[in-house]
């Protein structure tokens, strides 16, 4: 399933709307971070509110894409994470972001990750 971007300005916009299996991640990594230079965006804001699971592999390819986008120039908001999500990443000792996980933003739901180094 193809995730829609759309761009706002210097921010582009990427909503998940049903569950995303490997492949479909992984087509929005390549997307978004091709997209990146060619939109000169400032940074990527990804909701992710429709997907009410987020295994290991989607976790740590967020966190990948995170980082990629970061080396092209931008930065990456990832909203939306619903609180049994949320719960069952915390249980399962999964992180978004560096070594201490994501900075919570100012309203919930919202995650910055943290790069280091």
């Amino acid at each position: 399933m193809e995730v829609p971007i759309l761009k706002q300005g210097e921010i582009l916009i990427a909503t998940v709307q049903a569950a995303l299996t490997d492949s479909d991640l992984l087509q929005l990594r390549r997307a978004l971070v091709e997209k990146v230079a060619q939109a000169r965006a400032r940074g990527i804001i990804i909701d992710v509110t429709a997907m009410d699971v987020m295994d290991s592999f989607a976790s740590r390819t967020m966190r990948e894409m995170a980082h990629m986008i970061r080396l092209r120039g931008a930065e990456t908001v990832i909203v939306g994470i619903q609180p049994d999500v949320a719960f069952a990443m915390v249980q399962l000792g999964l992180s978004m972001g560096g070594h201490d996980g994501c900075r919570p933003g100012r309203r919930s739901g919202v995650l910055t990750p943290k790069f280091t180094g």
